[in-house]
């Protein structure tokens, strides 16, 4: 027996969706041979865009019955019963929010039309409920309403018994399938053939766009944990996933570069972190109309050839602060104090009177150089050694000037002598301050046995 379900609902994300109204169809495998339907209060307001969807307004639930008052019926109906929706985990999750807050449990084996429909009905241009009514010729009456859809629902899971010859609702009941747990728009042989290898996912639409981006060491395992999860993020992902896409990296350090380059280039829908653009400052020289040597900061887009990269303005002060300090320079051509004539009244004083007239430019100026030159000397140059996807590969990732410039892979076939060689793998990455942070992470919790610098023999095994 089964029971197909169909809720309404107030439209609010999370826990504060409740049911307002829910229908049940009993099916024997032939036809409808037993019906529930009521109204809900929801306890909270309908959203107006569920009003003007679906007809259902707060006055009309308003002296309905709350869930928990006929949570013992929907018990009773659903009991020893498949339950059957069109995407099945939305109904089942919501249902079963409702019966947590009634503090009961409820568990009962899944169905989804939607799934079944995309493999007795394949080739269709579309799965929503009301576009297979249209594509079957279903009457469809009171549409966004429980009882009319769980009647066309009921009339099509007729037709889906009818056209199975494949044994497909068999392989979807099969207690070791999994088939319910994927989303119903997303293919079993898309997951199973996923790796369980480090890397980077994409979750599609049904329009190929990508709507989440993730990493995993284990790519299939944490894919699947998506679909289990049942938070209300997860399960609108998994309503709108149609496709996954991946890209084995071989270690955890790649996946978790390239996880923020995707984030950063496709900006998807349910991705929450790193979607910020990474501003990123750097310091930078000029020579006034004066022939004075100024030290200053910008967006790094602004700076042409930064002699530092600093991750905000208050790093960038605190550098040139210190340079200050260290070098004698004065605040004023640093940057630290603006609309001033003289370097008064600054929490530093090493000024040597530059600002006063009382130091030469060329004598300052040397001070400067000296400091760009000591800044310059500690940017890194190195490469990382990472597991590649493969036993006889290596990845690469470079560190340029003390910044992220891109990734590579490498095989124990190729011959590499020369520091520089190494780039010849390398593919060119844009600057990402996240992914700066990644390194810099990985660098201070990580042997640095893996790392070559620039200096060091890439022949010599460690």
């Amino acid at each position: 027996m089964y029971a197909i379900v169909d809720v309404e609902t107030t439209g609010l994300g999370g826990d504060a969706n409740r049911i307002t109204e829910i229908a049940i169809a009993i099916h024997d495998g032939k036809k409808v041979v037993d019906e529930f339907h009521s109204l809900v209060n929801p306890e909270v307001p309908i959203s107006p865009y569920v009003t003007g969807l679906t007809g259902i307004d707060n006055d009309m639930v308003r002296d309905a019955p709350v869930f928990a008052a006929i949570a013992e019926t929907v018990l009773e109906y659903t009991e020893d019963k498949i339950f059957v929706a069109h995407n099945v985990g939305f109904d089942y999750n919501v249902i079963r929010r409702e019966f947590q807050r009634a503090g009961k449990d409820f568990r009962r084996k899944k169905l989804c039309t939607v799934r079944l429909s995309r493999q007795i009905f394949p080739g269709l241009k579309s799965y929503s409920l009301g576009q297979l009514c249209s594509s079957l010729n279903i009457p469809v009456y009171d549409r966004h309403r429980a009882k009319g859809d769980t009647d066309a629902t009921a009339i099509l899971f007729g037709k889906l018994l009818e056209n199975d010859t494949k044994g497909i609702f068999g392989r979807q009941l099969h207690p070791r399938s999994g088939e319910m747990a994927l989303p119903p728009l997303l293919p079993g042989h898309v997951v199973n053939k996923l790796p369980e290898s480090p890397g980077v996912y994409y979750f599609l639409d049904e329009k190929g766009q990508i709507i989440y981006v993730g990493k995993a060491i284990n790519i299939k395992k944490r894919v699947l944990g998506h679909f289990y999860d049942k938070t209300a993020r997860e399960i609108a992902m998994a309503r709108e996933t149609a496709d996954i896409h991946c890209e084995e990296t071989g270690n955890e350090l790649l996946a978790l570069i390239r996880e923020s380059t995707k984030i950063k280039q496709h900006f998807p829908k349910f991705n929450k972190a790193q979607k910020k653009p990474s501003k990123g400052y750097g310091i930078t020289a000029y020579t006034d109309r004066k022939g004075i040597l100024h030290l200053g900061y910008n967006q790094l887009r602004l700076v042409t050839d930064p002699i530092g990269v600093f991750y905000s303005v208050t790093e960038c002060i605190a550098f040139l602060e210190q340079c200050c300090a260290q070098y004698d320079l004065c605040p004023r051509f640093t940057h630290l104090q603006h609309n001033v004539s003289q370097c008064s009244h600054y929490k530093l004083n090493n000024c040597r009177g530059i600002c006063r007239g009382e130091e030469q430019p060329e004598t300052y100026n040397l001070r400067v150089r000296q400091a760009i030159e000591d800044i310059l000397s500690l940017r890194e140059n190195f490469f990382i050694l990472e597991k590649g996807r493969t036993p006889d590969e290596k990845v690469l990732i470079e560190v340029r000037d003390g910044n992220y410039a891109g990734y590579g892979f490498i095989t124990e076939e190729e011959s590499v002598t020369r520091y520089d060689a190494f780039r010849n793998f390398i593919i060119p990455q844009k600057y990402n301050r996240d992914i700066q942070q990644i390194i810099n992470t990985y660098i201070a919790k990580n042997s640095k046995n893996n790392v070559i610098y620039a200096g060091d023999d890439p022949g010599t095994d460690d």
